[in-house]
């Protein structure tokens, strides 16, 4: 730990390894996003991104850098870092490592909220909305189903499970009541995908971030250190553990259902990013700016994985989080099973 006093008698504590972390994880997902900006059927040299990013390049090169590729890459980049956010906020509450929204049931309850606008006929912006309202809705549900004097991990993940597993079903009834062409745009959206993204997609998951986040980073991080050593110690060190974990658990929500309503429930995002951060950093504590960063160049990557893996065919970014999430979680349970754990 590295304490820097300014001469406004503010003291700044960092951890040099977990700065370099981040540091390192957010220029891997500028080298990430510099490739995919270039990537496509008009394909461009990275000194031509760079100088069409910085006013130069012809119409042509402006058009489809600032129009079509730059707002699927902000998407990504933002959808990334809010689903580490949340997913490093879950972790820390429940203080267990499978705590991630896609296991808890609040990408479940987006995915609802928008295959209800699918089948009763919406727009594109109704279905944001709509995800976002599902996702609400679903964090209350699950909070006020799990409190007994207060909310605790497992009964919170118990809860959430059970809630997630109850929504799968609705979600597949409401697929077949969906006309066909709607059916297989909902498919896409469920699966995860940044096609087509715009900038409106892009700005609402941006203004989201820039207030909840600095929130989180600042004024909750500490507290939400002190709360991984358990609710009475968290308490006996003067955290206000019930409002706390009822703030946080709000904002991890808003975040999981904007991400949501940006580029559909991609999966395994929450659950990997604070894992590896984690052990990138080999810090205690939540670790929650290298998570940010981490799963901000995770989703890139993924997202260039999924435009480059098959000549002439783009995958659906979820799928390859789902395969890279899923390999991941059967490691990790696997290492739980081995410490005991399980």
């Amino acid at each position: 730990m590295t304490v820097i006093r300014t001469s406004f008698g503010l003291s700044l504590r960092f951890r040099p390894r977990a700065l370099g972390v981040g540091a390192a994880a957010a220029l891997l997902a500028a080298g990430f996003g510099l490739v995919a900006l270039g990537s496509g059927d008009y394909p461009m040299g990275p000194a031509d991104v760079l100088r069409t990013l910085t006013g130069g390049g012809t119409l042509a090169e402006q058009f489809i850098v600032y129009d079509l590729r730059l707002p699927r890459l902000v998407t990504a980049l933002l959808v990334g870092a809010a689903l580490a956010l949340a997913g490093t906020v879950f972790q820390s509450l429940v203080r267990n490592p499978l705590g991630s929204p896609d296991i808890l049931g609040f990408t479940q309850g987006a995915s609802t909220g928008a295959l209800v606008v699918v089948v009763l006929g919406g727009s594109s912006l109704a279905l944001a909305g709509a995800a976002v309202a599902g996702g609400l809705g679903t964090g209350l549900l699950i909070y006020a189903l799990a409190w007994r004097r207060g909310v605790h991990g497992y009964r919170l993940i118990l809860v959430g499970i059970g809630v997630a597993a109850i929504l799968t079903g609705v979600n597949g009834y409401l697929l077949t009541r969906a006309p066909l062409m709607d059916a297989a745009r909902a498919v896409l959206w469920l699966t995860g995908s940044l096609d087509g993204r715009g900038w409106a997609n892009a700005g609402p998951l941006l203004a989201v971030l820039v207030v909840l986040a600095p929130l989180v980073l600042v004024g909750c991080a500490p507290a939400l250190r002190m709360m991984e050593l358990g609710d009475d110690a968290a308490s006996a060190l003067g955290v206000p553990v019930r409002r706390l974990r009822l703030a946080l658990l709000a904002a991890a929500v808003l975040l999981v259902s904007f991400a949501a309503a940006a580029a559909g429930p991609v999966s395994f995002v929450a659950l990997v990013a604070p894992h590896v951060a984690k052990r990138l950093t080999r810090a205690p504590g939540p670790n929650l700016l290298p998570s940010m960063a981490v799963g901000a160049a995770l989703l890139v990557g993924a997202d260039l994985l999924a435009q480059r893996a098959f000549a002439g065919h783009q995958l659906p970014v979820g799928v390859v989080t789902g395969v890279i999430g899923g390999g991941y979680l059967v490691w990790l349970l696997a290492m739980e099973r081995r410490a005991g754990r399980l």
